[in-house]
């Protein structure tokens, strides 16, 4: 068999495969007819997790939707993030209510004080139906540690309005929310340069 003659064999039944995959592929997606809010969680020990529910956000952004975002524990730093949100103007409303990691407040009232008026802004941004979209930044770690009632946090998130999304975000997940949520997905680190004595860097980590 000459190299043409096998490379249009090959290509054929690659072309056949394809039209296989395609038709099943199809079908998937005619079968899914619901559309409704989603509860999103970004976990694990892996970086990414706020990361990609920014891209979320950048993409929600391009389809003219309004978001809010609310940050639980990173309003010591100046993130490139919201810099760059507030360039879309009345579309985007962002909550940088954190007062650093709980190692540097070293304060548990004061971090109590804080996830409260951080999660009172969440459920006020929450109800306002012209939101399409919002982010709870780092909620997993204040529930973490307890600064927030599980239960209380679930039955909001789980009771919001249909048409709402919601992305949680943050290291250790409760089971109770990962129970109530309609995608969970978890970072994993296989490699990570501060290991290798690289400090965060602007652009990249914030």
């Amino acid at each position: 068999m000459s190299d043409a003659t096998e490379d249009d064999d090959i290509n054929r039944r690659h072309a056949e495969k394809m039209k296989k995959a395609k038709a099943v592929h199809d079908q998937r997606v005619a079968d899914k007819t619901i559309e409704k809010g989603l509860l999103m969680v970004h976990t694990g020990t892996g970086k990414g997790k706020s990361t990609a529910a920014f891209g979320l956000a950048l993409r929600a952004l391009g389809h003219g939707f309004p978001i809010a975002i609310v940050q639980f524990v990173k309003g010591a730093w100046e993130t490139g993030e919201a810099r760059a949100l507030e360039r879309f103007g009345d579309l985007v409303q962002v909550h940088i209510l954190g007062e650093g990691f709980t190692w540097d407040t070293q304060d548990r009232a004061r971090d109590i004080a804080a996830a409260r008026r951080a999660w009172d802004k969440a459920l006020e941004l929450m109800a306002d139906p012209a939101i399409r979209l919002v982010i709870l930044d780092e909620l997993n770690i204040v529930l973490r540690y307890d600064y927030l009632p599980v239960a209380e946090v679930v039955e909001a998130l789980a009771g919001r309005r249909a048409d709402l999304h919601v992305v949680v975000t943050g290291r250790n997940a409760k089971p109770e929310l990962v129970d109530a949520a309609d995608l969970v997905t978890e970072m994993t680190l296989v490699k990570h340069p501060f290991r290798a004595g690289v400090k965060a860097q602007q652009g990249i980590e914030y």
